[in-house]
């Protein structure tokens, strides 16, 4: 096996976008997640529809989707990307207390699109967390990771239990 590296570093240690024309375009998908903690008063806004800024959900969703489209712009050294699709759940989750955020992302190209799932969840994190900032300053943001990827030469991929 051969020894891991960094793609996007050239051998003198520039940065580099990593040439993909001659990889095989094949269906490739990716899912990620994430949370905002917050108070239960904090949640309790969100649920009911009574955060000032209006549909928390919605609103953090379609950020996300619309971040997953402009990852090439956000991210220096990624492709852009022709995704086929975006989807966002964000549940309530009583434990944290807050609400788990997932995306997951899917194309048929070149290049994987695990930045587009990661970006789709830090933008609807922060768009929850500004929409209700007003009730809550102290919320936290945490725990965004690749949970699988599938496709290209790397295969399958499917983040471990903790």
């Amino acid at each position: 096996m051969a020894e891991p590296r960094l793609t996007h570093i050239g051998t003198s240690g520039e940065a580099n976008m990593v040439d993909v024309g001659a990889k095989a375009e094949t269906p490739r998908s990716a899912t990620a997640e994430g949370y905002v903690r917050m108070l239960p008063e904090t949640l309790a806004l969100i649920r009911e529809g009574n955060a000032k800024k209006g549909d928390v959900i919605g609103t953090a969703r379609l950020a996300g989707i619309m971040a997953a489209k402009k990852t090439a712009d956000l991210i220096p050294l990624c492709h852009p990307l022709m995704l086929t699709k975006v989807a966002l759940e964000i549940t309530e989750d009583t434990s944290l207390p807050g609400l788990r955020v997932t995306a997951t992302a899917k194309l048929t190209g070149r290049t994987g699109v695990e930045m587009e799932a990661l970006t789709a969840v830090s933008v609807a994190c922060l768009t929850i967390y500004d929409m209700a900032k007003a009730a809550d300053k102290g919320m936290e943001i945490g725990g965004i990771q690749l949970i699988e990827k599938t496709g290209g030469k790397s295969g399958t991929y499917h983040r471990k239990g903790d």
